[in-house]
């Protein structure tokens, strides 16, 4: 084959392959991406927890018909939708149509809620893929908005003295609160403490000590975390606590909010202590008279002289009206007692290792009302020092312990007045009331006097397995268990009835005798851990709470 025919062959192949390419890029070509138009709106500026809403818009501003579309909106980071965490939601058909039609327009809505930092920048995303019609391949179009959490309506910082002394117990708190128009769920607030810082007690109880719930934060509700520890360091130290909040989401932690504060580590040249009725840890009970005993201790080496003291009460449970005090003035505007040198010689002079001490009564009221967990604050200036002291109130447990002949419960028989020789059945009806602190364990115990039996009727029946009876001891003990505050006072009584049966003996003609003796309830208070107790007295045949009965005596 000689060179032109060869020539002639390859100049035929060129152009072939000229041609197949040309067709094949005129397919793929012929449509523009740049005719379909896909575009967000919404917000550039947002709220924590406000709900936004984000419209997602396309166009086909082109001449040929988009087969198959799907829209696929990604909400930003940590968006929540429902109150549910919400990543991404996928578009089809059924939303789109199976086509998107030259000069179609379609606009849909995603109303979300986004949680972060103030300042976060948040970048919600959109794409719509599609098939343009009588070509195989599948083109994909994108769009993405930014928005920033401009603002935050959550308070939340740290309320913590700027100064703070080595190696003493000191107690600062952790505020928070929202004014959000949605509510918070599931909050945990967390805490660096600074080197050198020793754990003591939190109210509410933490978690490994450095984390806390927050189960539902509302709107215009808040609330503190109240923690006791002890800090070292050296003298003129700087040391920083850090705490932040925010919820749990799949293993990571999104803080919503953060606080810092600095405190200088200085040496106090007193030392202040505490005790109420002779105990540095006194657990008060409603009604109590009690005796502050306020002790200091020069622990600098220097003397100090002409000193104040402010002891600031703070607490609902106190009865201002009953302070007494030998050399302190009562102050009512912020109830607050003072002691000045000029009255009291301790605090006129008082040189290194010396201790000096004021005191002053008052009286806690008897009923407190709906107060739950009740606290008792005395706040204590002298000199550059101060110290909080917390007094925990235990609840006000109380049980009632009432008789009946006529009732509406097992309906009784036998004799009224009482024969000897005969039986006369009785119902003795117990009735607790707890007032202002969750109880454990609650445990009810009774003596039953000779010739008293139980006949074994109980109400409710329920109640019937957490109640026994020791025939050698004569005890009757009723497991009540674990009781809310406001038991028989916001709430009606736990109650439980049983039936006795009484038969007289010859001995005991023209006696009122009891048929039940007094009966006692003892608790563990859930605020205070410790043990709480009440009573009751006996019951005899008079009936007191009967009005059907006019004579307990034996006949």
């Amino acid at each position: 084959m000689n060179m032109k025919k060869i020539l002639n062959y390859f100049i035929i192949i060129v152009i072939l392959a000229g041609t197949t390419w040309f067709i094949w890029n005129w397919q793929k070509n012929v449509y523009s991406k740049e005719l379909l138009r896909l575009d967000i709106f919404g917000p550039s500026e947002i709220t924590l927890g406000e709900e936004v809403e984000y419209v997602v818009r396309y166009r086909n501003k082109g001449e040929f018909r988009l087969d198959n579309p799907e829209l696929v909106f990604e909400a930003p980071e940590y968006s929540l939708k429902d109150g549910e965490f919400f990543e991404r939601q996928i578009l089809g058909p059924e939303e789109l149509g199976e086509a998107i039609y030259p000069g179609e327009e379609k606009t849909f809505s995603f109303k979300i809620s986004i949680l972060g930092k103030e300042g976060d920048i948040k970048i919600t995303k959109a794409s719509l893929s599609y098939r343009p019609k009588d070509l195989k391949a599948r083109y994909q179009l994108s769009s993405d908005f930014t928005s920033q959490i401009k603002s935050a309506p959550l308070v939340f910082d740290f309320d913590l003295p700027s100064k703070i002394a080595s190696g003493k117990d000191f107690v600062f708190r952790i505020n928070y609160f929202s004014n959000i128009e949605h509510l918070l769920t599931n909050l945990r607030c967390q805490i660096e403490y600074p080197f050198g810082f020793e754990f003591i007690s939190s109210t509410p109880k933490s978690i490994e000590q450095t984390e806390w719930e927050i189960p539902v934060l509302n709107k215009s509700e808040g609330g503190r975390i109240e923690i006791s520890g002890r800090l070292s360091g050296d003298l003129g130290e700087a040391k920083v606590f850090k705490a932040k909040l925010g919820v749990w989401k799949n293993g990571e932690f999104i803080v919503l909010k953060e606080a810092t504060k600095g405190v200088e580590v200085v040496r106090h040249s007193l030392y202040i202590r505490q005790e109420i009725n002779g105990n540095p840890q006194y657990v008060a009970v409603p009604g109590d008279w009690l005796h502050y005993e306020i002790y200091f201790k020069n622990v600098g080496e220097d003397s100090v002289s002409n000193l104040f003291m402010i002891n600031q009460l703070e607490g609902e449970a106190f009865d201002f009206q009953t302070i007494k005090s030998d050399y302190g003035s009562f102050q009512a505007g912020d109830n607050s007692i003072v002691f000045d040198w000029r009255r009291v010689p301790d605090l006129q002079y008082l040189i290194p290792t010396e201790e000096g001490k004021v005191d002053f009564f008052i009286k806690l009221k008897d009923d407190l009302g709906s107060v739950k967990n009740p606290v008792l604050r005395n706040k204590i200036f002298i000199g550059q020092v101060k110290e909080e002291f917390v007094t925990k109130i235990g609840s006000k447990l109380g049980i009632d312990q009432k008789a009946y002949f006529q009732d509406e419960v097992f309906g009784n028989s036998g004799p009224v007045p009482l024969q000897v020789g005969e039986a006369t059945t009785y119902t003795i009806m117990w009735h607790i009331r707890n007032h202002y602190s969750d109880i454990k364990n609650a445990k009810v115990k009774a003596i039953l006097p000779q010739n008293i039996e139980l006949t074994g009727r109980v109400f409710p029946e329920p109640e019937f397995e957490k109640f026994t009876f020791d025939s050698q001891s004569r005890e009757i003990v009723w497991l009540a268990g674990d009781l809310a505050r406001g038991v028989g006072v916001t709430e009606p009584p736990l109650t439980i009835a049983f039936q006795i049966s009484f038969t007289p003996a010859v001995y005991q003609r023209g006696q009122i005798p009891n048929i039940i003796n007094e009966v006692q309830i003892t608790a563990e208070d859930s605020w205070t851990q410790t043990i709480i107790k009440s009573s009751a007295p006996a019951v005899n045949t008079s009936l007191p709470n009967d009005p059907t009965i006019t004579n307990g005596t034996i006949q």
